[in-house]
Parts: structure tokens; sequence; C-alpha cells
């Protein structure tokens, strides 16, 4: 055995002995024992530093010798720290991960249910060829109401109490994404095909069943020999894929200016089976959408021919499914934050 490799096996053993010997009490002893041992510039450095030189023959025994005094020194820090009940700080400041800790369940974050039931919304429509766009909400009249056959003199626009901006009434907070449907008439070719999701302003009472702002998803679809039956199918093909079940449907005929014909589109409460609730006022269906065929005025107020294409629209509240998919039966909860509501929707 050489005389280097005596040397280093005499010097570590004294070092062990130092070792047993020690008396750590407090956390700065025992930063001071990492930093001298295990540091970069410590005794255990030093030591393999020194394995250069030890004869080629001998290097490998010289560093088993090595590795076995650097675990016992591993070994003494980490029970002397849990001996002392303490994290020990890095000189980064950093405190160091321990894996065999266990390991407590962290307070997650959560969806808004809001936004659960938009994205799913337009995940569904996408997979059958809708494209997702937004736009402003603070409108011009044309966009919101003009272009939607909706003229300053007509009794239709009374349905909508309107947010106007005080120092220049020609522009509002938008009561609809129509506006976003008129956006992309005016800059886009037929074929379109959209949904256009987002939040809408009117000038409500708050209450349980109605809010002065809320969220909705309009959807349009216009090209060539586009009927009504396409929108009954693609209709149906929503409520279904959305409720995960076979959901009954009706349409009642009713009314909106931007299209001819139109309907709204109840389905079979799903909170009493049909049997009857307050929330559909004890008549077992609950109108969730309303829709209808693009007017021709429309189409033709962005110079899209009416004698070649045609074309549907639909909208509906967001806050309307997700109260039927989750059983919510007070609107005001989706802007209040309170935490016991939200917790329910946290991801698992």
């Amino acid at each position: 055995m050489s005389n280097t490799l005596n040397s280093l096996t005499a010097t570590i053993e004294q070092y062990q002995k130092n070792i047993d010997q020690m008396t750590i009490q407090t956390q700065e002893d025992l930063e001071k024992f990492r930093i001298n041992f295990l540091g970069s510039k410590g005794i255990l450095k030093d030591l393999m530093s020194a394995i250069k030189d030890v004869p080629v023959e001998e290097k490998k025994q010289c560093g088993h010798i090595c590795n076995e005094f650097k675990k016992f020194v591993e070994i003494y820090f980490e029970e002397t720290k849990k001996r002392l009940n303490i994290a020990v700080i890095s000189p980064k400041g950093h405190i160091p991960i321990d894996a065999t800790l266990p390991v407590y369940d962290q307070n997650r974050g959560s969806h808004h249910p809001l936004s659960i039931v938009r994205r799913d919304i337009e995940h569904l429509f996408s997979k059958i060829g809708f494209i997702v766009v937004d736009g402003p909400e603070i409108e011009d009249d044309w966009h919101n109401f003009g272009s939607m056959n909706l003229p300053e003199s007509h009794p239709a626009r009374d349905m909508q109490d309107t947010f106007y901006l005080s120092h220049n009434p020609t522009y509002l907070l938008r009561t609809h994404t129509s506006s976003v449907q008129a956006r992309v008439m005016e800059s886009t070719k037929p074929p379109i095909r959209v949904i256009c999701p987002g939040r809408v302003f009117r000038n409500e009472t708050i209450s349980a069943r109605s809010h002065c702002f809320f969220h909705q998803v309009e959807g349009l679809y216009i090209d060539t020999a586009v009927s009504f039956a396409d929108l009954k199918q693609t209709l149906y093909y929503f409520v279904t894929e959305i409720f995960q079940q076979n959901v009954q449907i009706r349409f009642r005929p009713s009314y909106f200016p931007f299209t001819e014909p139109s309907a709204e589109m109840d389905i079979q409460c799903l909170l009493c089976a049909g049997r009857g609730c307050t929330i559909c006022k004890h008549t077992g269906w609950v109108e969730i959408l309303g829709s209808g065929m693009v007017h021709p005025q429309v189409l033709e107020n962005f110079k899209i021919d009416s004698n070649v294409y045609s074309g549907f629209a639909f909208g509906m509240g967001i806050e309307r499914i997700c109260q039927l998919k989750y059983r919510i039966n007070d609107l005001r909860l989706y802007s209040q934050n309170d935490i016991r509501f939200l917790k329910q929707f946290t991801v698992k």
C-alpha cells in the first residue's frame, strides 16, 4: 500500500473519530458542519481531489474509502437534522426538498363553472367545424342594432334596456354577441361558420333569475342551401352532447328581428325530470336558446346575396346551461366569489 493511500486512510479515520465526538445542538452548528464537510470547498471535496495522487492500481480502493466516508458524513448530517427538527437553509436561501416527508393535500385552485361550460360549448361546436370568434364589449350602434335589422325607431329595441356611454351615446355596452357576427359578415365572405362567446350587458334588476351582465354564445352558419333542418340537427347534437343524455326538446315559434322564421328551443327540465318545479315554472320545460334562419335583410346589409346564400343563427345564455348542468338555482352565485361555491368545481 502506498504512502498516499495510507495517509488518506489515516486522515479519514481521524475525521470519523472527530465527528463521533461532536455535540451539535443548534442550527448554526449544523450549518457549520455542512459547510466544513459537504460544502463546495469542504473536506470531502479535498479528499476526492487527493485521489489523483494515488497510484493507478490503488485508485479504485481509494475511491471506495472516500465514498464510504461521504455516506458516513451525509447520514450523520441527516440524522442530526431530524434530531434537531430543523430545516437547513442553503447559502442561496433555498430550503432543500426532503422527499421522505409525508405529502399533505394542498389547496388546489378551481375553474369557474361558467368557464367550464363555455370551454365545453366551444369544444363541441369546434368538432363540427365552427370557429370561435371574439369581439369588443364596447360597440357602436350599427354593429349592435342597426345591422341586425333593428333601426332606431324599431320597437324591439325596447326588449333590451341598454347601457349607453354617457359621453358618446352612439357607443354602448353590447347587449348580445350578435355584434361579433356582424363584424364577421362584414369582413368574411361565405361560407361562414362561427360561434361568438362573450360577456354582454343589460340594465336589469339583479336577482336570482337575472343580472346586469351575463354570458352568451351565439352561432352563425351561412352557405348555399342551408335549411331549418340543418339548424334543428345542429342544436339537437349540442344538447345531447352538453348534457350527456337523450334530452327531450321542442321548438316554439318566436320573433327576433334578425331571423325569419324564428324559434325558441326548450328542453325538458333536468332538475325535476319534467314533473314541474320553480326553475321551469311548473311547466316541465325550460327555454335554453333562441334561433332561426338569418333574415334576408341582414344578409343584404353586409352585401351577401340572399338569393344565393341562406343561413341560421342561434344564441344561448351560458348561465342557463350551467344552471341546468350543475343544478345552480341562483344567478348571483356566479359573481359573488363565494369560496364555498367555487370549491365544488376544484379539479380532482
